[in-house]
């Protein structure tokens, strides 16, 4: 779910999707509504936090020692060993950065209005349209819209222009160090090293964000193993540079996850006085068809009836103290396994309507 931005807070809200699930895992936010209660106070930097909780920072140079054996035990080269470890150092603010998002403490509009500025989305529609046969190639191989890769192109890393400028190998010890994710930090770490020893990219070329998230696509080191894809036949796959192979590895993900072309991602909708809240959610047998959600008495967000159909559906409000209400579908879900988190998904989706909407005219 990475930071170069202007300021930490505004970086944690324009890359929340610092790897939470399979291909970004730092993001503090889950299916559940981002918590509005008040945040604790967190110390300046992050070897405050640790010392506080008994892990000596002084401690990372051992700890990175044991690192390197791990590495050696996984099979990784020397030689990407030396060059991997021979700037490392302590990533202080990816710990305080990791511990205190933004997402987790404003609402929905206030989220929305911060990473989906117009001037963004004029620029996405923009970069549809001078990039539409790169984008077309990705979607026809793939099975996904395009209008939903820029939307993750621009949510991700402004369009390529917010990829992070740290060292993804010292963010990722940093926070396998910090141990409340060890295994997975450390797994990702592994991860970068493979992409290092199958010359896939070059020691240097590994920068991201402070959640070790890379590219355009910033894509965590195992999801780069995974789903990175050549967009252009070259025979590399380079997510840094090379907008081809990004459109292909975000449409490639988002496939092989379980995204279906003929459907979007949802809609706002108001909800009936009295709505049974224990109907909310993303589980399985809180789905219902469209048409079931329409005889609940559920509207679209102008108050039209939803239109007649079979399609599996779920109702979600991410926002308790806003109450906005929306019917979301499969490829919401989707969206979800790219980021964990209400707000990320929701954006995504507007942003493609936004997008596809502009193309259409």
């Amino acid at each position: 779910m990475r930071m170069s931005i202007i300021t930490l807070a505004m970086g944690a809200v324009m890359l929340s999707s610092c790897a939470n699930d399979k291909n970004h895992a730092a993001t503090a936010a889950s299916p559940a509504a981002p918590s509005t209660t008040a945040a604790p106070i967190i110390p300046k930097t992050g070897q405050t936090t640790l010392a506080q909780e008994g892990r000596n920072p002084a401690e990372f140079p051992r700890y990175v020692e044991q690192l390197k054996q791990k590495a050696r035990q996984q099979g990784i080269s020397q030689p990407t060993i030396d060059s991997a470890f021979a700037n490392i150092h302590f990533v202080d603010r990816a710990i305080s950065a990791d511990k205190n998002q933004l997402e987790n403490k404003i609402t929905l509009d206030d989220y929305l209005r911060r990473v989906l500025p117009a001037a963004k989305i004029t620029q996405g529609q923009t970069l549809y349209q001078q990039n539409a046969a790169s984008l077309q190639r990705a979607s026809a191989r793939y099975g996904v819209q395009p209008q939903y890769i820029v939307a993750l192109w621009g949510m991700e890393s402004g369009y390529g222009k917010i990829q992070g400028k740290d060292d993804v190998f010292s963010a990722l010890a940093t926070l396998a160090f910090e141990g409340r994710r060890e295994a997975f930090f450390t797994n990702e770490l592994i991860a970068a090293l493979t992409i290092v020893d199958k010359g896939e990219a070059t020691s240097e070329m590994m920068k991201g964000s402070w959640a070790g998230a890379m590219g355009q696509s910033q894509f965590m080191p195992s999801s780069y193993l995974s789903y990175g894809a050549d967009g252009d036949g070259d025979g590399k796959i380079d997510i840094w540079n090379n907008t081809d192979d990004v459109f292909a590895s975000t449409a490639n993900y988002l496939s092989r996850e379980g995204w279906k072309n003929n459907q979007e991602w949802g809609q706002e909708i108001k909800l009936p006085t009295g709505f049974d809240s224990a109907l909310l959610g993303l589980k399985n047998e809180q789905m219902r068809s469209v048409s079931d959600w329409q005889q609940k008495g559920i509207t679209s967000a102008d108050g039209k009836p939803l239109p007649a159909s079979v399609m599996r559906a779920w109702v979600i409000t991410p926002d308790s103290d806003q109450g906005r209400a929306f019917l979301v579908y499969d490829n919401f879900r989707t969206i979800m396994h790219w980021n964990r988190s209400y707000y990320f998904a929701i954006s995504v989706g507007m942003m493609a309507d936004d997008i596809a909407g502009a193309s259409a005219q």
